[in-house]
């Protein structure tokens, strides 16, 4: 400790007049106590040592740059103190303009200090937004990228960027400036070098965050990034050791990130002719889980434009997901369900692509997931029978009546946990009767218990979602009042009604769908009393002089109605 004050007063002289030697000197005591002990952190920021050492930034000398380079990237380390002080020093604006102007300098004994320097602003901004933040500023980021391209022949200082790019990475504010460089061509082109687990996945792991950005996709795409992470699956995807599987995800899963760009996933379908969708499909009958996850993903991507979904439709991939989901019916992988599931309904949404695929047996191989106990398979399973039945009368007729299917919708209808489901079903069993048209649909619903949840959806804070509930319920009305009076009255139908027609906030559709519901309900004694009771017809007459001339023009023929038969 003795030893550790004599070099701060030494370190305090050295930055104004002492010696090289004896400032190289302190310095090594200094750096020994901080290897040493890295509590020794806190007590240097306290002992006032961050500004001299700053200050030795500026010395000409390569050991003192090299050791000052050191000592601060080390007090920088986990250390929030540490950094700050360094902050409030200036340090992080005098390294980057360092390695600015040593970053085409190829001479080994600038390449360590390079590697050095590096390593501080790594140590300095790691895990902090605002020092990230602070180095984007700076401009580091462009230099950074010169650097891997000018020195991607020395493995330490390689490193040191990539670990640097990492942090850098995850900031959203980076990728605007990441994305103005040629970070695409070096890192492809770095990686097409590596044969080292390891030194891919530090790739891996800079690609991972900043494929999130569009423009960079495209890059990366266009830089052959697509080439080398199919060539990563083909060598691994048979491989058993832990780096092969840990691989073979990862090269997959950025497969899969960057087909969610809309140029960057239309660059690699080229019309469905291209090479590289071809591959992808290729993973869905894999035996492998997760090529088959990565394959049925990348479909659902692809499936993003009605002109893909129409072509692959054509192009017999419905079968091939069918036969992976049948894979995958009894104790199946969840993900892979998820997944496949995914891309049916995105296919599904094409008007053309319905009856193709209803005439396919999606239907029916869908509701063998019926049992499902997992929310995110459920989900998906009720979002693809809601696109399939979308203006198809027959198979909503069917589904409709399919009592084991109303059972489980009105059984998810009250799954609170889980809002995604109980959504989802509910908007389901309105499009089944919305469809359909049908008597018999109808029924079913009322007998299963349905109508009540029907009405509390017509309540949802999602317009959309009111007025599917108010076409269904008017239909149950119209096909079969008898059968729903109960369900209408025990669910206060009138009472949200009157609500609906109330609200100013209430849009034109609803307030007109509202008074078509009401005059649907007249003919049932107790509802008509009900009408009677809340005075319905004082807001009725109010909505005549509505802006809206549609809404107007109902509420003018809904008081005839009521007045009719008060």
């Amino acid at each position: 400790m003795e030893s550790l004050r004599e070099a701060l007063e030494k370190l305090k002289l050295a930055s104004t007049d002492s010696t090289t030697d004896s400032t190289e000197s302190s310095l090594d005591c200094l750096l020994s106590a901080l290897i040493q002990n890295k509590f020794m952190r806190s007590p240097c920021v306290e002992a006032g040592l961050i500004p001299p050492l700053v200050q030795l930034l500026n010395s000409t000398d390569q050991e003192v740059l090299l050791q000052t380079g050191r000592a601060l990237g080390n007090i920088c380390y986990d250390s929030h103190e540490g950094r700050n002080a360094v902050h409030l020093a200036g340090g992080a604006q005098i390294v980057s303009e360092h390695i600015k102007s040593l970053s085409q300098n190829t001479d080994p004994e600038k390449e360590r200090l390079l590697a050095v320097f590096c390593g501080m602003l790594m140590n300095y901004s790691n895990d902090n937004d605002t020092l990230q933040a602070q180095l984007i500023t700076l401009g580091v980021i462009p230099t950074l990228v010169k650097l891997l391209g000018i020195h991607s022949h020395n493995t330490a200082l390689t490193e040191m960027c990539l670990i640097a790019f990492g942090n850098l990475a995850e900031l959203e504010s980076s990728k605007e400036q990441f994305a103005s460089t040629n970070i695409a061509d070096e890192l492809v082109h770095l990686f097409q070098k590596q044969t080292e687990h390891e030194k891919k996945e530090m790739i891996f792991e800079v690609l991972a965050p900043l494929a999130e950005n569009d423009v960079i996709k495209l890059q990366l795409v266009e830089a052959g990034l697509v080439e080398c992470l199919l060539e990563v699956v083909a060598q691994t995807v048979d491989g058993e050791r832990e780096e092969d599987i840990a691989q073979l995800k990862t090269a997959s899963d950025l497969m899969v990130l960057l087909l969610l760009g809309d140029e960057s996933m239309q660059k690699l379908f080229e019309g469905g002719k291209g090479s590289v969708f071809q591959r992808v499909l290729s993973w869905v009958p894999s035996h492998n889980h997760q090529l088959q996850l990565a394959g049925a993903l990348a479909i659902a991507n692809f499936a993003r434009n009605d002109g893909n979904c129409i072509h692959m439709v054509d192009t017999g991939i419905v079968q091939k997901l069918l036969e992976l989901l049948e894979r995958h019916v009894e104790e199946g992988n969840v993900t892979v369900q998820h997944a496949a599931l995914s891309a049916l309904r995105n296919l599904a949404i094409p008007v053309v692509n319905k009856s193709k695929m209803l005439c396919a047996g999606v239907a029916d191989v869908v509701l063998k997931f019926l049992q499902s106990e997992m929310p995110p398979v459920q989900f998906k399973l009720l979002g693809t029978l809601r696109m399939l039945i979308d203006t198809q009368a027959q198979a909503a007729e069917q589904l409709g009546t399919n009592g084991k299917l109303v059972e489980r919708l009105v059984e998810w209808c009250e799954a609170k946990d889980h809002a995604g489901v109980m959504g989802e079903s509910n908007r389901l069993l309105s499009a089944l009767i919305r469809h359909s048209k049908s008597k018999e649909v109808v029924r079913t619903v009322i007998k299963k218990g349905g109508v009540k949840h029907l009405v509390t959806m017509a309540t949802s804070e999602h317009m959309i979602m009111q007025n599917e509930a108010l076409v269904a319920l008017g239909l149950i009305a119209a096909l079969d009042l008898v059968a729903a009076e109960k369900d209408f009255v025990g669910a206060n139908l009138v009472s949200v009604l009157h609500k609906l027609l109330s609200d100013e906030r209430s849009a034109p559709e609803i307030k007109y769908n509202s008074m078509i519901l009401i005059c649907a309900v007249m003919g049932s004694e107790p509802l008509h009393k009900e009408v009677q009771s809340l005075a319905i017809i004082d807001v009725v007459s109010k909505l005549r002089s509505h802006e809206n001339k549609t809404v107007s023009h109902q509420a003018s023929l809904t008081e005839q109605r009521l007045t009719a038969q008060s």
